[in-house]
């Protein structure tokens, strides 16, 4: 891709996605996702209905008057995005491919971050860990991460989500808010999901296609895995085939969610064929009701 064409899909995901992030998700993700804590802000006098456990016993004995200490939520975080750019997030089949839908995903999750002026970074994972850019405050590294997973070309194709979140425990030593989207196409990971949301607040996103969760009545037709580059002919005008398919698919996110919910990782499924801004605002909601 040149870097006009470059630049001009930048700036159409940033019209779309900030846009976005500024009328629906930015009172919805402060809610959902906190800060730190409660920093002391000021004293001042005491108010009836005030709560008597926020008095200031040395001030009010000095001036012989009640006065309580005010709280503020620190709102400062770092939010890492851990994306899977492995192979297989080229497929797609109706609106867009999933590592489009990644992008999009990622810019209005950034451009939500820094409205409330938290760092941004981003670790770009296949089999193995392909980049990672240190967390940053501001537009242009926004911008300069939209332009990566725009442009970014990964040398390998498999999936390896263990070794992505191995890195990241490592190199991200504060408590942050991490949003890991995949396909979760991959092998096993969940002692490594358990330790990286013991130490931070993991958020699960996983990307779909319908297709590849129901087939389509096609005839036979050749199959090709994009990771590990086998092909077979499946015969899907044969029901007892597609339904196979449709069963293996339902146990695959059975297994997914049983896992996401017995490592206390709060999760949402996006499909390629519709607009994400629902299941993302439902996954926003509900993580604000419990806070």
């Amino acid at each position: 891709m040149d870097t006009k064409e470059l630049i001009k899909k930048v700036r159409k995901i940033e019209i779309r996605t900030r846009g976005l992030s500024n009328q629906i998700f930015s009172g919805e993700y402060h809610s959902a996702f906190k800060g730190r804590g409660m920093a002391f802000s000021e004293v001042r006098e005491y108010q009836v209905g005030d709560e008597i456990r926020t008095i200031d016993w040395n001030v009010t004995a000095r001036f012989n008057h009640p006065y309580v200490k005010e709280f503020e939520e620190e709102r400062e975080m770092t939010v890492m995005l851990l994306v899977d750019v492995s192979a297989s997030g080229n497929f797609g089949t109706t609106n867009q491919q999933k590592r489009e839908l990644a992008t999009e995903l990622c810019a209005v999750l950034a451009f939500s971050a820094i409205q409330n002026n938290d760092k941004v970074g981003i670790l770009f994972f296949s089999d193995r860990v392909e980049k990672f850019i240190p967390p940053k405050k501001g537009r242009s590294h926004i911008l300069m991460i939209i332009r990566e997973l725009i442009d970014f070309q990964p040398a390998h194709s498999g999936t390896n989500i263990a070794e992505a979140l191995r890195y990241f425990t490592g190199v991200i030593k504060k408590r942050s808010t991490a949003f890991l989207i995949s396909d979760f196409m991959g092998t096993a990971f969940e002692k490594e999901l358990k330790t990286a949301n013991r130490k931070h607040d993991l958020v699960a996103l996983r990307l779909y296609d319908r297709r590849e969760e129901e087939l389509a009545d096609l005839g036979l037709i050749p199959v090709t895995d994009a990771e590990s580059g086998q092909m077979q002919w499946v015969n899907t005008s044969n029901k007892n085939v597609r339904a196979a398919f449709n069963k293996a698919a339902l146990e695959r996110n059975s297994t997914l969610d049983t896992l996401f919910k017995h490592s206390g990782v709060d999760f949402a499924r996006l499909g390629t064929h519709e607009p994400y801004t629902k299941p993302l605002m439902t996954l926003f909601k509900r993580r604000g009701a419990k806070r």
